[in-house]
């Protein structure tokens, strides 16, 4: 983060704009996002048409894009912060910026959401989740993940997680906005979206070799329990979109 960078209130999305020179940096404070990118990426199926397109929801500086560019999807980055969208941009996302809860976008246009690290910082997520599963095509999958409304979440990811190094920057996180896993999997399964969670957490052995300076050390590795950090992957109900010819 600058050093002259202003305090901002928890959960305060100028705060990424105040980010936006560190999103690529790997031994920054945005460090552990590239570690959970690369777990999210592994949810993400290979794409069953040519010019299958992935909505990438709260894209930020564009951590997916790596993974999604080996996938072969075309790859559409929503965001607020414009700072974050140009550095996106310059990583092969085409970026758009808007709300999640007001997509762009036409109803069953695309073949994989993703809306990582984005559903913790929303005041209102029955909206967004409509908006998800609105774009997303029948046959299609929406790929998330995020922060259980727990005590032992808020322990991991504000009182410990903000410091240690690489861990969310101060601030960044309002554990009020915490999501219940059990609503979370209410509403997706209304929107035609039955949801599979599964726990998520910092690998000691990997984050000590990051902490040691090797190169690709710091990872997420499964975690039995998904009362901290947690995906979710679920298909959209109805026929997938048909493969096309070259």
């Amino acid at each position: 983060m600058p050093v002259h960078a202003p305090v901002r209130p928890r959960n305060d999305p100028a705060q990424y704009d105040d980010l936006a020179d560190v999103w690529w940096d790997r031994r920054g404070r945005l460090a552990m996002l590239h570690w959970i990118a690369a777990s999210r990426a592994a949810l993400i199926p290979v794409p069953v048409r040519p010019g299958a397109l992935l909505v990438d929801v709260g894209c930020g500086g564009g951590l997916l894009a790596p993974h999604v560019g080996r996938l072969g999807y075309r790859h559409l980055g929503i965001d607020l912060s414009v700072p974050a969208l140009r550095r996106a941009a310059e990583h092969g996302v085409s970026p758009v910026r808007a709300d999640a809860a007001r997509l762009p976008l036409a109803a069953a246009s695309a073949d994989v959401v993703v809306a990582g690290e984005l559903l913790e910082h929303v005041p209102d997520l029955p909206p967004v989740l409509a908006e998800l599963a609105r774009v997303l095509r029948p046959g299609g999958t929406l790929v998330l993940d995020t922060i259980a409304a727990t005590r032992y979440a808020r322990l991991i990811s504000i009182t410990l997680g903000e410091r240690i190094p690489g861990g969310p920057p101060p601030r960044l996180h309002d554990p009020r906005l915490f999501v219940d896993r059990d609503r979370l999997r209410a509403d997706c399964a209304r929107l035609g979206i039955p949801l599979r969670l599964t726990g998520l957490r910092l690998s000691v052995r990997g984050y000590l070799g990051w902490l040691a300076g090797r190169p690709g050390a710091g990872r997420m590795t499964p975690a039995r329990s998904t009362a901290g950090l947690f995906q979710g992957v679920g298909v959209k109900a109805g026929p997938a979109a048909p493969e096309e010819s070259p």
